[in-house]
This record gives structure tokens, sequence and C-alpha cells, in this order.
């Protein structure tokens, strides 16, 4: 019984994400670790936040759909699946601009103090990272319209980019439960269980 191979830029990806989730973990470490200072003031999170958030979850939702269409391939499906997870995305990062002038408007600027740049810095990051894949994402969409196509040459690349989509989208829900607070209600929840 041979299991089939798992291809090496698969395990790439995975390996990328370990230091990218590794690289998270850091920076939600350390924002608990400075969350203690005295001078740490916290700052409101801005309703459209909930928009942006459904925006990714749609988009990875629908990078699941197409990841579907791909392996049974259905291009007709496949196309439409690609274009609104890379619309969905870039707007959920035009949202995240946004937030960030909402925020800047109220006040709420960089060096104000230490809340306000660890949002940034986080925020920012994982703009970054969501970028990265709206690259990989646009040029399959594109490959995806070529007249010579087939979808068995799009099925790794759609299935890349769904697992992209779908860690950045954890990463997001996390870093966006930090930042409304319902993380230190569960790490204290966690020290009241452990004491």
């Amino acid at each position: 019984d041979e299991r089939p191979s798992v291809p090496a830029v698969k395990v790439g990806l995975f390996i990328f994400l370990g230091v990218v989730g590794a690289l998270f973990s850091l920076a939600v470490s350390a924002y608990f670790m400075r969350a203690a200072s005295a001078d740490w003031w916290g700052m409101p999170v801005p309703r459209l936040l909930w928009v942006n958030t459904a925006a990714l979850a749609l988009s990875s939702g629908a990078l699941q759909w197409a990841k579907r269409e791909a392996q049974h391939g259905r291009m007709e499906a496949l196309r439409p699946a690609l274009v609104a997870a890379l619309a969905l995305a870039v707007f959920f990062l035009a949202g995240q601009v946004q937030a960030w002038r909402e925020l800047v408007a109220a006040g709420y600027v960089l060096a104000d103090n230490p809340a306000n740049s660890f949002f940034y810095m986080l925020t920012g990051l994982h703009g970054l990272h969501i970028l990265g894949g709206l690259a990989v994402l646009a040029h399959t969409t594109a490959r995806a319209f070529a007249a010579d196509v087939a979808p068995e040459r799009l099925r790794l690349s759609v299935d890349l980019s769904a697992i992209y989509s779908h860690f950045m989208l954890a990463v997001w829900l996390l870093l966006f439960a930090l930042f409304a607070g319902w993380a230190n209600d569960f790490v204290d929840l966690c020290r009241t269980l452990l004491n």
C-alpha cells in the first residue's frame, strides 16, 4: 500500500507556515507580557474589523469552493470561485487600511502607547502576509482564465492557496480575539483553573 508522495512545494508551504506561526506566537507572547505594564491603555476595536473578518472568512470559504471545483475539473465554477476569493481578500486589506485611518483620526496613533503599537504591528504583519498570498492567488486566477490551461495544472496552486488562506484566517481570528479582549478572558480562565 503505497501512499502518494507530497509535492515538495506543499512541504515547503508547511515549513513556511510553521515559521509564520512561530513569528505570530512570539509577537502575541510579547503582547501579553507588555500588556501587564502600567502604561498599557487599551484601544477600541473598530466595528469595521467585524466586516473585515467576515470578508476574510468568505474569501477562505471561496478558496475551499475553488479547491473542490479544481479537484473535479470544473473550470466554469473554478473561475468565479477564484475571483470571489481574490476580491474578498482585497476587500479585507482595504478594510484594514480604512480601520487604521479611523483609529488615527480618533487619536489612536502608533506611538501613543504600547497597545496601539502592538495593534498596528500585528495587523500590519498580518496584512503583509495576506498581500503575499494575494500575489500567488492573483497569478493562479490569471492562469485559470488562460485558454489552454487544464484543471489538473491548477489543482496544486489552488490547494496551496486554500491552505495558506485558511491558515491566515486562523491567525486573524486569534488576533481579533486578542484585540477584542476575549483572549484575556481565556488566559484568566486558564489561570483560575491552574491555581
